[in-house]
């Protein structure tokens, strides 16, 4: 059990690493691209000739 002791703190504190990294982004503007999958499904630039 004293196990426990150490584990938990630990993890909460990852926990709210992750969530502080996950506002971060949200934050900078990281997901908004709503034109970007639009335009990407017509672009005719990768369907047969890919750059290597």
């Amino acid at each position: 059990m004293t196990v426990l002791s150490y584990l938990i703190p630990i993890s909460l504190f990852l926990g709210g690493v992750g969530l502080l990294a996950f506002v971060y982004t949200v934050r900078s503007n990281q997901y908004d691209d709503p034109e970007g999958d639009a335009r990407r499904i017509l672009s005719n630039d990768w369907d047969e000739h890919p750059k290597p």
